[in-house]
């Protein structure tokens, strides 16, 4: 069993680096790292192999204020979300951790014990998402009102506010003793959706959101302050090639629940 501390941030459409055209980790801000919590459950299945199957929750932000590229910051979009993930990894062991003596006594022969652990991991999740911005000092959930006019036209539909995503990364443990370990793990969540920061494709006509949607949808949709033709029906808002995805760093704590007859660490 293990529990988690750490930090999130995002990366997609909004805010990022101060130049055009950057994607991934080179569009990392660090001044929107939010926090994160998670707790899970950890199988040793052979020596170098365990699964894991973790439940995280953290919060999720991006703004185009914190950005120096002209047109990122001139579009003037915010977002902030919650993120809920449940997710099943596949951990492989580079460095094999091994338990050694009950006491880790000097000059006993016998199995020495390793008290690190580095392992890389992947696997497979769902998680929920719900991007907000603020209007007049109120948050508001953009998914509903249909910011780039899904659900005003049968060609764009509004999205689900639930995905898959692909966790990997690497983790490292230090064995405190035969029971507890602590542990630092760096992850990069590849998901299937383009609408974590309600940011994807184009502007729609904003005249037509106003009247079907209102004021707060209008705004929301369209705060630019750049020339108006930058942000005409059908011009660029976000970018459809590439998903959102997000990333975790987190310090855990493991209790190993049970051990086999051998000492090895079976639940964790």
């Amino acid at each position: 069993m293990f529990y988690g501390l750490g930090a999130t941030n995002f990366l997609g459409e909004l805010g990022g680096a101060n130049r055009e055209g950057t994607n991934f980790v080179r569009d990392f801000e660090v001044n929107m790292t939010r926090p994160l919590v998670q707790v899970g459950i950890r199988y040793r299945a052979l020596e170098t192999i365990a699964i894991k199957t973790t439940l995280s929750y953290g919060r999720l932000k991006g703004d185009d204020a914190l950005t120096g590229e002209q047109f990122r910051s001139n579009r003037n979009l915010h977002f902030r979300s919650p993120l809920v993930e449940f997710s099943t990894q596949l951990e492989y062991s580079i460095i094999k951790e091994r338990t050694g003596h009950r006491y880790n006594l000097r000059r006993v022969r016998g199995i020495k014990g390793f008290k690190t652990n580095t392992y890389f991991f992947v696997g497979v999740g769902g998680f929920w998402f719900n991007p907000r911005a603020k209007y007049d000092g109120k948050w508001y959930s953009l998914q509903p009102l249909g910011t780039e006019g899904q659900g005003l036209v049968p060609t764009r539909p509004k999205y689900s506010r639930v995905s898959v995503c692909i966790p990997y990364g690497i983790g490292f443990k230090y064995s405190v003793n035969r029971r507890w370990n602590v542990g630092l793990e760096f992850g990069t969540r590849k998901t299937f959706t383009d609408y974590i920061d309600d940011v994807s494709s184009t502007y729609y006509d904003n005249t037509l959101i106003q009247q079907e949607r209102g004021d707060v949808a209008a705004y929301l949709a369209d705060p630019s302050v750049g020339p108006p033709n930058w942000t005409a029906a059908y011009q660029q808002r976000g970018d459809t090639k590439d998903k959102d995805a997000y990333m975790f760093l987190s310090i855990n704590l493991t209790y190993k629940l049970h051990t086999t007859r051998q000492g090895l660490p079976k639940f964790r």
